[in-house]
């Protein structure tokens, strides 16, 4: 998709080689959608382990959550649910600044134009 872009073309018709075009243009942009759909699933991945862990008797945080409510230990619940939450915030952080190293055009507080 990336590489019919544009300014793909315009780096050929400028005499870039092949491996400059794919490395400096078309793999940057295309890093792009790939940060986005690996931020949203690791946290997913992490959720998801509650059902893994609890299914196949696995020892982790979803075997400890979901035995901590059946026991109803509150303390327990609140400090897993605080402890993924707490990983979600920062893995959600961790996206946002993959995304100015990738993409230089996007800044982290940057001024609107209106």
């Amino acid at each position: 998709e990336v590489m019919g872009e544009d300014y793909v073309r315009t780096a050929r018709a400028k005499g870039l080689s092949e491996v400059k075009v794919m490395r400096k243009h078309v793999f940057r942009n295309a890093q792009i959608p790939m940060v986005t759909a690996l931020g949203t699933e690791i946290p997913n991945l992490i959720t998801g382990s509650i059902f893994i862990e609890s299914t196949f008797r696995i020892n982790g945080l979803g075997k400890y959550f979901v035995t901590s409510t059946l026991n109803r230990d509150y303390p327990m619940i609140m400090a897993t649910f605080l402890l993924v939450a707490f990983l979600w915030g920062i893995l959600y952080l961790l996206t946002d600044i993959a995304y100015t190293m990738i993409d230089p055009r996007v800044r982290l507080g940057a001024k609107s134009l209106s």
